[in-house]
């Protein structure tokens, strides 16, 4: 709800009254501390006192020894709706297993680190400060490890590059470890007013970095799938001429989260026409494919998967820069 009001000069100070509803839904009244924050924009943030206090930040998770999994699941959960004390707990010894699944998982997540163990607990603490972090800075950092995870993956179609495959694997697991930091730090301002100004993000920017977030970690595992397809087709004429088309991809990719970060409408729409020039090359590439009536069973279902898993890769590159505001007109000249 809008509400107007006009400055008032008392003394040397200027004052302007408060909405009386929000006083009510605050319970505030003379005497009260309020909070204010500029924020960039050069817009002012008002906060009730203890807002931000009555926040629950611990949370213990029962160990059932017939269902780790469960465990798991709920660690993941915690960790993304903003828990900073995750702890483990069970009322008997935790199976040696299961132990190191768990510690294993709590490992996986960024920032969450193990503070205290013993036979029945596993206590982890996130540790890294939020208001410190930034959605940009990780988005692009996810980026970076998808683009060289792309680019070993095209060179080992013309290249003979060993573990190129299990390297690709190992990377993809760092994107997920940023996704999840990301997903819980925009969920966090999604609930926290006060960390989403101090992070300079509009409720319209939390849901953009949640969407292209989810869609760079696809990129990822895509990327993971076109590598396990390639092996079988690499250094063969139909693979250069794959490989060569792929670069395609690896500008789409630049260009889009680049349009993304810095809301560029315009270098978003040259995503779009680079995805119909790839759609062409791939289209005769799947010509010359079948011109060449390739008996190889095994080499054709490759082939087919290779360009099935690029199509998906540069797909989630139009999605990204589809995020990007359309710019429209405020106002019409007239003659």
């Amino acid at each position: 709800m809008n509400y107007a009001r006009r400055l008032q000069k008392i003394g040397s100070s200027m004052l302007v009254s408060l909405p009386s509803d929000w006083i009510k839904v605050n319970n505030l009244g003379k005497g009260s501390t309020v909070f204010l924050e500029t924020n960039e924009d050069n817009s002012v943030s008002l906060f009730a006192s203890g807002i931000t206090d009555a926040k629950v930040t611990d949370v213990n998770i029962m160990y059932n020894r017939s269902y780790v999994d469960g465990v798991i699941n709920q660690i993941y959960g915690a960790y993304l709706l903003g828990y900073n004390d995750i702890n483990i707990r069970s009322e008997n010894q935790i199976n040696q297993q299961h132990r190191e699944q768990i510690k294993l998982t709590l490992r996986r997540l960024a920032g969450l680190e193990i503070v205290d163990e013993d036979n029945s607990k596993i206590a982890s603490q996130f540790l890294l400060d939020e208001k410190s972090l930034d959605a940009e800075r990780i988005l692009r950092r996810m980026n970076s490890i998808v683009t060289g995870m792309y680019r070993d993956a095209l060179n080992s179609l013309t290249q003979n590059i060993n573990g190129t495959r299990d390297l690709i694997f190992g990377r993809d697991d760092e994107v997920d470890r940023q996704y999840f930091l990301l997903v819980r730090l925009i969920r966090s301002a999604m609930v926290d007013q006060k960390l989403a100004r101090k992070l300079n993000l509009s409720n319209i920017d939390i849901l953009d970095y949640r969407i292209a977030a989810y869609h760079l970690e696809c990129a990822g595992d895509y990327t993971s799938e076109f590598a396990s397809t390639i092996h079988s087709i690499s250094h063969s004429k139909i693979a250069e001429e794959i490989a060569q088309a792929g670069t395609y991809i690896e500008k789409m990719q630049i260009k889009s989260v680049d349009a993304f970060t810095r809301k560029n409408r315009s270098e978003s729409m040259g995503i779009i026409k680079a995805y119909h020039d790839f759609g062409a090359v791939m289209d005769s590439i799947k010509e010359m494919y079948a011109k060449q009536e390739l008996t190889n069973t095994g080499s054709a279902i490759a082939i087919l998967n290779s360009i099935h898993s690029m199509d998906k890769i540069a797909k989630c590159w139009v999605d990204v820069a589809d995020l990007v505001k359309p710019v429209y007109l405020t106002s019409i000249q007239r003659d």
